[in-house]
């Protein structure tokens, strides 16, 4: 069953962070849209996820997780280690998303690009 993962199309941190998803996704189920797309619009609404949510979500059948439950769950299937990281959901859910929090906040300062984001074929089509 695919999975959606919803991020912020502006943040360069957040499409490179698309990027590595998707070259650690080996079994590709994961799908990507941008939180306000056309498509990310049409998703939020569809299940439900508050307009003031900022954070990266992830669809998992009815449910969606965001901030750091998104991001930990994603990594539950990721090829490689990175799969370990789920085990971080131990860690209460407060803490974690403080810790979260603290990151999205200063995000923008741990990526310099001018570029602009542009997916490769394979990326290309999984994006919604």
């Amino acid at each position: 069953m695919a999975k959606i993962i919803l991020f912020d199309g502006e943040c360069h941190l957040c499409c490179y962070s698309v990027q590595f998803v998707t070259k650690r996704d080996l079994k590709g189920i994961y799908k990507f849209a941008a939180l306000k797309s056309k498509s990310g619009k049409t998703i939020r609404q569809a299940y439900g996820i508050p307009h003031h949510i900022t954070s990266v979500v992830l669809i998992s059948g009815r449910t969606y997780y965001t901030k750091s439950s998104a991001i930990l769950r994603i990594a539950r299937h990721l090829h490689g280690l990175w799969k370990l990281a789920s085990l971080l959901l131990i860690i209460p859910k407060p803490i974690r998303d403080r810790l979260y929090d603290l990151f999205a906040k200063n995000r923008y300062k741990f990526t310099r690009k001018t570029r602009c984001f542009i997916p490769s074929d394979d990326m290309s089509k999984r994006i919604l």
